[in-house]
């Protein structure tokens, strides 16, 4: 059961407490609850089901704003202390907080790159891999077509998104 209980929130509540469940989109929340919420929206499970629905059925460009509202993994807002808290705790969680100064090297170059070729950022769930494992990942992703990767990410926002609500459940 998430806490606090979807179904019993009014509409700024709600958006309160799950709007940042996707980086920096409340709109995703926000249509949700104005498609209307049950009881069986208080499993994590569902409501990520009903998020993940709201983002596959918006057209493209907001899709693309999803994901460019992700932070880089490694990158200047995670060295200057800007990520939102989520973000924090999910690269620490990784290990990207205690990088060495060449693996730091690596992810910015990677980042960059990665950017430039597709035009948002690399997002990856980063709960339970190591350093390398995102940097592996990285790689091999990085010669995916637009299409692929694109899709790939919109699979790794959805994954992070039913992450963060799961963290909710009491």
């Amino acid at each position: 059961m998430l806490s606090p209980r979807p179904s019993t929130l009014d509409r700024a509540a709600f958006i309160d407490a799950y709007g940042g469940i996707y980086e920096h989109s409340p709109w995703v929340a926000a249509a949700v609850f104005d498609a209307g919420l049950g009881a069986g929206d208080d499993e994590a499970g569902a409501l990520a089901g009903r998020m993940a629905q709201v983002v596959d059925a918006a057209d493209d460009e907001a899709k693309l704003a999803l994901l460019r509202a992700h932070p880089e993994l490694a990158g200047r807002l995670a060295v200057s202390g800007e990520l939102t808290a989520d973000s924090t705790a999910e690269q620490a969680s990784a290990g990207l907080d205690r990088c060495t100064p060449e693996e730091f090297a690596e992810f910015h170059t990677l980042n960059g790159r990665y950017n430039e070729r597709f035009g948002f950022p690399f997002i990856i769930a980063v709960r339970g891999l190591s350093r390398q494992d995102i940097l592996s990942a990285f790689c091999s992703r990085a010669d995916n077509d637009r299409e692929t990767e694109f899709a790939t990410a919109l699979q790794q926002v959805h994954r992070i998104a039913r992450l963060r609500l799961e963290a909710m459940e009491g």
